[in-house]
């Protein structure tokens, strides 16, 4: 696959590109915000695609064996995790897919945990079901980001806790949990009564140095107290197909989760979408490795330019994701202000970290799933922003 090429999004409905004057307010910036990437998608799906456009008849369709087959083969090949093809509901997306777990295992006034900061849709499912949000921020210390477990452990102690939401890997922040990590989260949880419901997005866009462990795969009891949320939408840039995989081992939590999808009347598949997904699963595997590659060449480019030529920033270095978690408090600017010093000065549209709240203020959060060029003009457009911006605290 060739990553440089460029290819032009405008004019496809697409948020990232043609929702940026809703958005942002202009169309004179390099929209690097949404988690998407502006690569093709493996030829493999590209190609499956096409032939079922070519049949011509888009009926109802049913969750085939060969879909079925081709997550459950998927799950063991890369992440060594052993999937019941009966474990499988399909739902939309996880997003949904989160919001029907709060509703279907919570009450009005229950209390659900989130770690922020992160993706915001996890703190709206809960509020705006009128579940009451507990926060447990992670900690961040000498640049790095981590569960404050010992905090959770006094929330869990002195509240009637329902759900914890994880997000595994985590966005923004990048973060891969260690398997103790994740043990001494589900003892916790398991002490406690503790349903944890964990987006696994991201879990195929890990690098080299970590490996992502599924949550329901550390043991038995965290099998039997979870659910686990996939897709291949970020994978292998399908988000557009609204297609998520939601895999739940303990069947009276998978029939109660099953119930809230048929109470909404969702449950049916794309059969463009479950076409997709199929042939991702079943073919996608060295083009992810090739665009694993190529986005760690990118992480790797951004980091090294920012250390050499615009060091008051601070960017992690993320062990999953194609999305850099940046720190501009240097700037000393509200979280406001930062946005629209990049997109006024820079010409850089980024999501605002306040957006993913405790913690987010002063960062932002860079997609650089794009063509190493595009990231190249994204450094140029920072870098002489802050050189400007040097000047003008010198004349001050």
């Amino acid at each position: 696959m060739n990553f440089d090429k460029q290819i032009t999004r405008n004019l496809t409905g697409c948020d990232k590109w043609d929702g940026m004057q809703h958005i942002f307010g202009t169309t004179d910036a390099l929209p690097m915000w949404v988690a998407d990437m502006d690569f093709e998608s493996p030829p493999s799906v590209i190609e499956a695609m096409q032939k079922r456009v070519e049949h011509g008849v888009f009926g109802y369709t049913m969750q085939t064996d060969e879909y079925k087959n081709s997550i459950v083969n998927w799950m063991k090949q890369r992440h060594g995790w052993e999937v019941e093809p009966e474990w499988l509901v399909f739902c939309p997306g996880v997003v949904p897919a989160l919001s029907f777990a709060v509703q279907a295992f919570t009450h009005p006034g229950d209390k659900v945990v989130i770690q922020p900061p992160v993706y915001p849709p996890f703190h709206s499912v809960v509020k705006d079901h009128g579940r009451e949000l507990v926060l447990n921020p992670l900690k961040f210390e000498n640049g790095q980001y981590s569960m404050d477990l010992e905090a959770l452990e006094h929330i869990l102690d002195n509240q009637q806790i329902k759900m914890l939401i994880l997000c595994s890997p985590h966005n923004p922040v990048g973060r891969v949990w260690t398997r103790g990590e994740l043990e001494a989260l589900v003892d916790l949880c398991a002490r406690h009564d503790v349903l944890i419901v964990s987006d696994e997005i991201h879990a195929d866009l890990v690098y080299d140095k970590s490996t992502h462990i599924p949550l329901a795969n550390i043991s038995d009891e965290a099998k039997n107290r979870s659910i686990i949320c996939t897709s291949p939408s970020k994978t292998f840039n399908i988000a557009g197909l609204n297609t998520s995989n939601i895999i739940i081992p303990d069947p009276q939590i998978r029939k109660t989760f099953q119930k809230a999808l048929q109470l909404y009347h969702v449950g049916s598949i794309s059969a463009i979408g479950s076409t997709a997904a199929e042939a991702a699963y079943t073919d996608g595997g060295e083009w992810l490795d090739d665009v694993l590659a190529y986005l760690q060449q990118n992480i790797e480019y951004v980091i090294e330019y920012v250390e050499k030529h615009i060091p008051e920033i601070k960017v992690g270095n993320p062990e999953a994701t194609y999305l850099l978690w940046m720190d501009f408090r240097c700037l000393g600017m509200t979280p406001a202000e930062t946005a629209d010093f990049l997109l006024t000065k820079a010409k850089l549209a980024l999501n605002n970290g306040s957006a993913f709240g405790q913690g987010g203020a002063g960062f932002m959060r860079m997609n650089v799933a794009c063509p190493k060029s595009t990231v190249v003009e994204a450094m140029k457009r920072l870098d002489n922003a802050m050189t400007a911006w040097r000047l003008e605290q010198k004349n001050v």
